[in-house]
């Protein structure tokens, strides 16, 4: 027989239900021995009553300590699960003042064994969101009468198109905000009907999202990700069918990239970037170069006024109005600038090097 309540669990119990009762608790399992107690005596000892108990699955009671071999007065209750039966319960005791403590032990133990259940079922989907989703971006060999369950299981059809969410939290956060973004995300899931996602640890989902729905959900998401004022970023790869999604990933993993060292940007689309595809690819060594001819002799200041030039369109005038300059002043800053890098943000040629720049950095 398997025992959904294993001689740690039913110890527990037991121990539970003496602080109430004051009185002895045993567990018992179909062969009427003793597998936990809170007489540790009475654990591996045979239990006549409990056996027969087991055998009639009805409470039956002792009046006495000898009636019954190895027995003490006292009720035992079997308790059953989905028609099988879990283990006699046996509470010491005038039968009359224990009979309650009884039932309520068998209310403790189904509760127990439904809450086991239910926490084995989610791990269940857990992890076969978790094996799927990964095999399915890795491209490694399924069997594809499983993987054709699993998908119609969350709602995925094997002809349908689909786009690869990647969020990323930000790890340097505190462990209580990253645990309440978790349950945000969730619920975001709930909302935009995401059935299939996953957890990478230590600090990002991946989710699988319907092509169809997308124009739908794509503002809810852009929403949820500014409204958590830089504590995650969402990335989303362009759309590909089911068996492709691997295609879908690396282009989220470009979008990501995109958006990765910004402070205002907190949600990109693979099929928004154009520029951002460019210098995604950019690897670290020639990044780092780049910004050292570039950049590097400029301040703070300067960089936050280049900022501003280059999204008013290098208009004097409109970014003037935006840092509450004089437009002499401006020029001035400008100049300057060209004076520490080299580089003439009023000239078309030397500014897309700036621009460039800041855009790496």
């Amino acid at each position: 027989m398997d025992n959904p309540i294993d001689k740690k669990l039913a110890q527990q119990i037991v121990a539970t239900v003496k602080d109430v009762c004051g009185q002895n608790v045993n567990f018992i399992d179909h062969t009427g021995i003793i597998y936990a107690s809170t007489d540790e005596k009475r654990i591996g000892s045979f239990h006549e009553i409990g056996k027969q108990a087991a055998e009639k699955g009805e409470m039956l009671e002792a009046d006495t300590d000898s009636q019954f071999a190895g027995t003490q007065k006292g009720v035992n209750l079997p308790i059953f699960h989905n028609g099988s039966l879990v283990a006699v319960i046996g509470i010491s005791g005038p039968p009359d003042q224990v009979r309650k403590y009884a039932y309520l032990a068998e209310r403790i133990t189904v509760l127990l064994i439904r809450e086991r259940e239910l926490n084995t079922f989610s791990r269940t989907q857990a992890e076969k969101m978790h094996y799927v989703i990964h095999s399915l971006i890795n491209r490694e060999n399924l069997s594809r009468a499983y993987l054709l369950d699993t998908l119609e299981h969350f709602k995925i059809s094997r002809n349908g198109r689909y786009r690869l969410l990647q969020i990323h939290i930000h790890s340097g956060r505190s462990p209580m905000n990253t645990a309440e973004a978790e349950q945000k995300i969730q619920r975001l899931f709930s909302r935009t009907d995401i059935t299939l996602y996953t957890f990478n640890f230590p600090s990002e989902y991946l989710a699988v999202a319907d092509s169809r729905r997308f124009p739908v959900i794509s503002p809810i998401l852009e929403e949820f990700a500014v409204s958590q004022k830089g504590l995650l970023k969402i990335a989303v790869g362009k759309s590909c069918p089911i068996f492709q999604l691997s295609e879908s990933g690396h282009t989220g993993t470009a979008a990501m990239k995109s958006i990765a060292s910004s402070d205002i940007r907190h949600y990109a689309v693979f099929d928004d970037l154009t520029l951002e595809l460019v210098l995604a690819s950019v690897d670290e060594g020639c990044r780092a170069e780049y910004l050292r001819k570039t950049l590097d002799a400029l301040d703070a200041e300067d960089i936050s006024l280049l900022s501003a030039y280059f999204e008013e369109d290098m208009s004097l005038g409109h970014t003037s109005s935006r840092l509450f300059l004089h437009k002499n002043t401006l020029q001035y800053k400008l100049d300057r600038i060209y004076k520490k890098c080299g580089l003439n943000p009023r000239r078309f040629r030397d500014a897309t090097v700036l621009y460039l720049a800041l855009k790496l950095s």
